[in-house]
């Protein structure tokens, strides 16, 4: 596996914005979002209840726990994502096998 993805994230980092992001889920804000019951990668509704919440820049790869960078994700989005980057996985979906990023979770390995 290439450098791309960081394996060892700041551990301090790491719990400083999980504590953030468990804040913001008691916000007025997360639950406005919630409401809707829209996965914000798929676009489909599936209710407030199913509906988790995802750091675009994953916090193992430093992202913050901001409105501007959690939204509201399907379980199944959530779990395909893990800990890659919207552009990682449209790079990788656009080009397959050509990005040098390892094959995303859940999926086969492009020959």
């Amino acid at each position: 596996m290439g450098d791309w993805l960081d394996l060892n994230p700041d551990p301090v980092h790491v719990k400083r914005e999980r504590e953030k992001a468990r804040a913001l889920r008691n916000t007025d804000w997360w639950r406005a979002q919630l409401q809707r019951g829209v996965c914000h990668y798929c676009g489909v509704k599936v209710g407030a209840e199913n509906l988790t919440m995802d750091h675009v820049i994953p916090v193992a790869r430093g992202g913050k726990s901001t409105r501007g960078n959690c939204v509201p994700c399907c379980k199944d989005c959530n779990s395909k994502k893990k800990a890659y980057t919207p552009a990682e996985q449209i790079l990788d979906k656009l080009f397959p096998g050509e990005t040098g990023l390892p094959p995303f979770p859940g999926e086969e390995p492009q020959s």
